[in-house]
């Protein structure tokens, strides 16, 4: 999913890990993150709310969102979502 938002900036062979950055290593925007919100929804529905987890975030915190960070939101959303 990520990899569609970064290819509309023909940025697609950028490297990922669970450390890289949202906005300082992959210089996405929050129009971006609106997109991959979007990828997530249709993937998972709404069992993974990227806006929800955004709104509970301070700015700072946003801004140095990172990968990992979503991976371990997703996983534990998803778990979340099957034990209830």
């Amino acid at each position: 999913m990520l990899r569609t938002v970064l290819a509309e900036y023909g940025d697609d062979d950028a490297v990922i890990g669970l450390c890289t950055t949202f906005n300082r290593d992959l210089e996405l925007e929050s129009i971006d993150l609106v997109t991959l919100a979007g990828l997530l929804e249709e993937r998972y529905g709404q069992r993974v709310n990227l806006a929800e987890f955004l709104a509970g975030m301070e700015f700072d915190e946003i801004i140095e969102l990172t990968v990992g960070r979503l991976v371990e939101y997703v996983v534990w959303s998803l778990k979340n979502t099957q034990a209830g």
